[in-house]
This record gives structure tokens, C-alpha cells and sequence, in this order.
């Protein structure tokens, strides 16, 4: 399946400081994409980038195969919501939906309006009066009302309560499988995109760590549990990204090329949020003598 948003080498720099450094990786379409990284990684430069609001400093990103600053008609085909879900606060609801409906050529309003009644949220209300979880679900009604292909959102549930979290994300589900819309959901709850999520890009110290099918980057990796001994030469891990010791213990959180059979080894599978935390865990890429073995392969 061809990818609906690729990044080549991408970055983007402010003065001295990268914000973003040598970004390469596709997402697929139909695909609801984590973007993970600590706060100041460069998720937000991403997705601005990705929208258009920011240009490249190297490299380059396409949507649909067009970069959206040259080709500003693919940028109809996607939806932002960009951080604290920024809405005229003085606007009601149905105002917000008219100025949608304005702005944007595909529009169902019906669907919006529908939408936000079936959760309870008056569409004569000031959005400034409405609750945090309310006004996110007003933003990705608007989003989502233009029937875009593609949904950019940029920490859309941090501000949330658990209950508001479950909520939107319910919602956002229940679009994709209506749609079948692609996802890129910038978030650090890994434990909510955990259960939306079935593709991962991280972002750490302006760079990216791992991409790929989050199925495929779990299974591949294990925490293998023995005595005390050397990490080298291990048959099965292709690179260790986390290494512990105690007195006479060793733990490891290794990618893995193949199955461990060392009976020395006690081998253990690994969940999301321990992948991410091992990899977060690492140096940054560029103050290393050589590349990490994820960077280059992009999953």
C-alpha cells in the first residue's frame, strides 16, 4: 500500500537549534499512527511541517505524494486539530460550524451538527463555556467534518480527564472505521494510543528513533533475564537498546533478529510503553560515533 505522508531527511532548524533532524519514514494509508516522543522532541514541528505552516530547513515531506506548500490542494484532504484544540472562544458551536463550513469546500455539516448532539453538546452554547472534553470533541468534529483522508492531531487529549481521554478517542475510533481515514495522533499517554494505535513513529532529541507496524516493532524486540555476563555475541539479539546489572544478574531489552535459545536466558515478552521508555532511554543518535540500527531501518 502506498504511503499517505512520507518524510525524506527532513528538518527544520531555528537559528543554531535543530527542532527537527534527518526525518525519514512513510506512514501507509489506512494506518492510525502514534507520534511519541518527550515533551520538546519534535512533534509539533513535525506535524506543522506536514500541514504546510512551516517550511523544511532540509529534506522534504509529502502528502498524497505532493509537498503541501506546493501543492496546497492536498492540504483539503486533511484534517488538523493542533495543540489545546484552539478554538474562537467566543464563538457558539453552530457559528464554529458555519465558519467550517465557509472555509472548506468538503463539507458535512449535517454530520457535525448530528455529531455533537448525539454528545450532548448544545450547538447554541459559547465554546468558551463549554468543558475541556467538550471542546476537544468540537475540534475533531470540525475536523472530520471536511471528510478529510487524513487526520493530523497534535495532543488533542493532554488537557483531559481519563473519562474526556476515553471519550474522544471513542469518537475518533468510531470515525475511522466508519471512514477509513489515516491517523497520526501526536501524544506521550502511551497507555491510550497503546489501544487505538497500530503504527508508531518516535521522536526523540529532535530525531527519529523507530517507525514502523507497532505489532511487528513489539514482537521483534524481548527482555531477556540471566547471570551476569557480557552482551556481545548474544545468537538471536541483533543490538541491545537497554542493559541493567545487578550483582549477579543481567537484564536486557534487545531487538531481536530471530528466536533466543541460550538457556542461559530467561526470555520475556515486552509491551509498548516498555519499548518506548528502553529507546527514550537511549542518547541522542547524534552524539553517537554510529547510527542506531532502528534509525536506519525505519522499523
Amino acid at each position: 500500500m502506498s504511503a499517505i505522508l512520507q518524510a525524506t531527511a527532513l528538518g527544520k532548524r531555528y537559528g543554531d537549534e535543530w527542532a527537527l533532524r534527518d526525518c525519514s519514514f512513510e506512514l501507509p494509508a489506512g494506518r492510525v499512527a502514534a507520534l511519541v516522543g518527550p515533551n520538546g522532541a519534535g512533534k509539533t514541528t513535525l506535524l506543522h511541517l506536514a500541514v504546510g505552516l512551516l517550511a523544511p530547513t532540509s529534506g522534504h515531506i509529502e502528502l498524497f505524494g505532493s509537498p503541501p506548500r506546493q501543492d496546497r490542494a492536498v492540504l483539503e484532504r486533511v484534517g488538523f486539530v493542533a495543540q489545546d484544540t484552539p478554538l474562537y472562544h467566543g464563538f457558539k458551536v453552530e457559528e464554529m460550524l458555519t465558519l467550517g463550513r465557509r472555509l472548506n469546500r468538503r463539507w458535512d455539516g449535517r454530520w457535525a451538527e448530528d455529531r455533537l448532539r448525539g454528545l450532548g453538546i448544545p450547538l447554541g452554547k459559547r465554546v468558551g463555556a463549554l468543558s475541556g472534553g467538550q471542546r476537544a470533541q468540537v475540534a475533531l468534529a470540525l475536523a472530520l467534518a471536511k471528510r478529510p483522508e487524513l487526520l493530523l492531531l497534535d495532543e488533542p487529549v493532554a488537557s483531559l480527564d481519563p473519562l474526556a481521554r476515553r471519550e474522544f478517542l471513542q469518537a475518533l475510533m468510531d470515525a475511522v472505521a466508519e471512514t477509513g481515514i489515516s491517523v497520526v495522533l501526536s501524544s506521550h499517554l502511551i497507555a491510550d494510543l497503546e489501544r487505538v494505535c497500530d503504527f508508531l513513529v518516535l521522536l526523540i532529541a529532535s530525531e527519529v528513533r523507530l517507525s514502523g507496524d507497532i505489532e511487528e516493532l513489539v514482537a521483534a524486540h524481548k527482555v531477556l533475564i540471566g547471570p551476569r555476563r557480557s552482551t556481545i555475541g548474544i545468537p538471536g539479539v541483533e543490538a541491545v537498546v537497554q542493559a541493567s546489572h545487578a550483582e549477579r544478574q543481567t537484564t536486557l531489552l534487545a531487538r531481536t533478529s530471530e528466536p533466543v535459545y541460550d538457556p542461559a536466558w530467561t526470555v520475556q515478552d515486552v509491551d509498548l510503553e516498555e519499548l518506548v521508555l528502553a529507546y527514550m532511554g537511549q542518547p541522542a543518535l547524534s552524539a553517537r560515533p554510529m547510527p542506531a540500527g532502528p534509525a536506519e531501518a525505519n522499523g
